[in-house]
């Protein structure tokens, strides 16, 4: 029993299908990971091993972490600059092997650092989830320049696109900072008009915002409630985000 349970708004348990927390796991060690699942993992839904960390540790340590993790119930998966890596080096089947004997259950596609085709990538979602994995695409450039090439419907078309390639989440990019990418300008405020454009044309419980800082999470809390799927969650932020879900903390406060 939580203490002063009584005081807290109810959330949906995992497995959750709405108000979905993606965890960004920039090297933990086992040790400490293990230690903040015990205390929160039940509000952790996706633990990412951001970008190309995994290639850097030894592989029994993130096959431990990765058996953690989903004994917490969370779907750990492979960051899309890895797969970036993978593809550029014509290696995807060694990838994909690597990272089932590893233990992941699910893979991140992304462009975000090179040029891949658009039905090249397609392809590459079609291929894990052929394999066996679940799949979570990223739509958006890391590079602020490239970024604001993409029009908004030509992120929406990719977003479809990618949906129904076998996509079970398009995350919607916004790097560790958030700022001066895709949805947000350059002090991290977002785009509320394009957002709003997004959600006319895309449907929102397939979308996993980006949302590394706490301004931007109490934003789409407020605006879109606290079933919204955030994502880059810091691991030190994730009880801070599950109080501003419930309304535990001032910016969210009597507004849930």
């Amino acid at each position: 029993m939580k203490s002063f349970e009584f005081l807290s708004k109810k959330r949906e348990e995992k497995p959750r299908n709405c108000g979905i927390t993606m965890v960004l796991d920039k090297g933990l060690g086992l040790q400490t990971a293990e230690s903040l699942m015990d205390i929160s993992g039940e509000y952790v839904d996706y633990l990412k091993f951001g970008w190309g960390t995994s290639i850097v540790h030894e592989q029994d340590i993130i096959k431990s972490k990765v058996e953690m993790y989903k004994a917490h119930d969370i779907t750990p998966y492979t960051g899309g600059t890895l797969f970036e890596l993978a593809y550029m080096q014509d290696k995807l089947e060694d990838f994909f092997i690597e990272a089932r004997a590893l233990g992941f259950p699910a893979v991140e596609i992304s462009d975000g650092s090179t040029s891949i085709a658009h039905e090249d990538k397609l392809e590459c979602i079609e291929m894990a989830k052929n394999d066996g994995f679940e799949v979570l695409s990223e739509v958006g450039k890391k590079d602020p320049v490239l970024d604001k090439e993409l029009t908004l419907d030509e992120r929406i078309e990719c977003m479809k696109d990618e949906l129904n390639a076998g996509s079970s989440l398009i995350i919607v990019e916004a790097r560790e900072g958030g700022k001066n990418i895709g949805i947000f300008d350059q002090a991290g405020n977002a785009k509320e008009d394009e957002i709003d454009y997004i959600l006319d044309n895309f449907n929102g419980e397939k979308l996993l915002w980006e949302a590394p800082n706490k301004d931007q999470q109490v934003f789409f809390i407020l605006k879109l409630g606290n079933t919204v799927n955030l994502g880059n969650v810091s691991s030190d932020d994730i009880t801070s985000l599950e109080t501003l879900r419930r309304g535990l903390r001032g910016d969210t406060l009597g507004k849930i």
